[in-house]
């Protein structure tokens, strides 16, 4: 998976350091959270590792991260070292940090004794006395301040010196880029256009904030540091894989490697060699030793996709992984110890896989240990399709380096009316494609949807959806089978091209035509 913790993200670069501050300052807080910048850490942890380095490169007590709430015009403590409260608010304005904020620039005050400037209920509140306080403002790339970075009493009795303000305002240049790589930055930015929204966000990367998913937030705060093998059920393209990174990267292996299979996208003669290796002369062409992805991934996270595809031979020895931390290579006797953690993702009833005697029993208990059922997106509601396709828009623009588009109030009910039964991973194309093809504006017409025919089942309903070409109200499998065959026939039958078009494993989809009817390719 991507850079590990003591290292920076592909593509990160640093700005110049002012003269009065040292490389090693900067890196003191950046090297323990510049890696989990691209990753679906939890923010909460994520932002208070920051708050930690911070406080401990300025020698100070105690620091504050302030983020600007554009809702309400008021700077909220979003990662602080305040035991005695949860959170702090206050105006623009009001005290130091509320001071920094309006008028966008540095302040150190030595000693807040008779101070107008500074807001000492903070202090009756928290039962804290301040005796220094040093506060700089957090700018965006365009010099907008979007938050406050504040440090309280220098160790030692001394006072925040000169060369102390230009020492944090360094640190919060190279913070803020950091920050503007999360999904955290976005939502405050998507806030903006939205006054009335309330600002909310818990795991980088992942966007939504429906009440479904908060119970799946929940869940993976619970099991994520734990050990317990995790399965992950729920339709294509609802983010299985983000949530199986978000357990990885919160769980006590977050150093160490995460390495996916994908069984759906394997041919099942190959998919024991890609998890187990194999060893020289286990079949033709096995000119040396190969080692599997449980080796790869020794000590970290193996995240099984698909692993309802899973042949029933293969089944038995992942069974004896999970039991034993142990297994053979392909044509070898020698037995391997591992120590891996598993997660597993499917979009198949395993029960009734079960039932019918494609899944073994035993098997399928021992990887539900924890179990997320992750809500298609319709199940969401129109807040979190808003949340995403905002996300979807600035990172569509950043990515083919164009401006980024207004949204349509027109395009953005279509979106809210729209199934979506290809989930976020639809979602995502269909913006992109409106990103590229609009001109300044996203308007309805840029929306790679059907055509919107009769009138839509309520949200909740999950037994039916509207075929939008025909107006019908069909069973969700008719639906997925008729969109299949309309793909395939628009690549002239090219079953390969067709699973790339759907983003599904070839092995998938002649899964999913055998169970139409449809023989397999001579």
């Amino acid at each position: 998976m991507g850079p590990h913790c003591d290292s920076l993200p592909p593509g990160f670069e640093l700005p110049p350091l002012p003269v009065m501050a040292t490389s090693s300052d900067v890196s003191h807080v950046l090297l323990p959270i510049g890696g989990l910048v691209g990753r679906e850490v939890d923010l909460d942890a994520f932002l208070q590792t920051l708050v930690d380095r911070i406080a401990v490169t300025m020698q100070a007590d105690r620091g504050t991260l302030w983020l600007l709430d554009p809702t309400r015009g008021e700077l909220f403590s979003r990662a602080a070292h305040l035991p005695e409260v949860s959170q702090i608010r206050v105006k623009l304005g009001q005290g130091v940090a509320g001071y920094v904020a309006e008028r966008n620039e540095p302040l150190n005050m030595p000693d807040p004794r008779g101070e107008s400037r500074f807001f000492a209920d903070i202090d009756r509140l928290t039962g804290y006395r301040t005796t220094t306080i040093l506060a700089v403002p957090l700018r965006d790339a365009s010099g907008t301040l979007y938050g406050v970075l504040q440090v309280l009493n220098r160790r030692g009795g001394e006072r925040f010196t000169d060369d102390d303000v230009e020492r944090l305002m360094a640190i919060a240049v190279h913070v803020s880029q950091a920050l503007q790589g999360t999904s955290l930055y976005q939502e405050l930015q998507r806030a903006k256009e939205q006054p009335h929204a309330p600002v909310g966000y818990f795991f980088n990367r992942i966007i939504g904030e429906s009440e479904p998913l908060k119970v799946i937030y929940r869940l993976i705060q619970k099991a994520a540091p734990t050990e317990a093998t995790v399965l992950l059920r729920g339709e294509s393209g609802c983010g299985k894989e983000l949530f199986a990174r978000a357990v990885h990267v919160n769980g006590p292996r977050r150093e160490k490697p995460l390495v996916k299979v994908d069984c759906a996208a394997l041919p099942a003669s190959l998919i024991e060699n890609e998890l187990f290796g194999h060893e020289k002369g286990a079949f033709t062409g096995a000119d040396h030793r190969m080692p599997g992805k449980f080796e790869a991934a020794n000590g970290g996270t193996v995240f099984i996709d698909e692993i309802g595809e899973l042949p029933l031979p293969v089944q038995g020895k992942l069974l004896r992984v999970l039991q034993d931390r142990e297994f053979e290579r392909v044509g070898g006797t020698q037995t391997l110890k591992v120590d891996v953690r598993i997660v597993a993702a499917t979009n198949r009833d395993l029960v009734k896989m079960v039932a019918e005697g494609k899944f073994r029993e035993d098997l399928y208990y021992r990887i539900k240990v924890v179990e997320l059922v992750l809500p298609p997106l319709r199940e969401r509601g129109g807040e979190d399709i808003e949340r995403l396709t905002r996300h979807f828009i600035a990172a569509s623009a950043k990515r083919h380096r164009l401006p980024t588009p207004r949204l349509s109030t027109a395009a953005l009910e279509r979106l809210k009316r729209y199934r979506w039964p290809g989930n976020v991973r639809e979602l995502e194309n269909c913006i992109e494609s409106a990103v590229v093809l609009s001109e300044g504006e996203i308007l309805e017409e840029h929306l790679p949807l059907p055509k919107v025919v009769g009138t839509p089942p309520p949200a909740s309903a999950n037994e039916v959806v509207v075929a939008e070409l025909s107006g019908d109200l069909l069973p969700l499998a008719e639906v997925e089978k008729r969109h299949i065959l309309r793909v395939l026939d628009s690549v002239k039958g090219n079953r390969t091209a067709a699973a790339k078009v759907l983003q599904i494993g070839r092995n998938t989809l002649g899964r999913k035509l055998k169970e139409y009817g449809i023989a397999d390719e001579g």
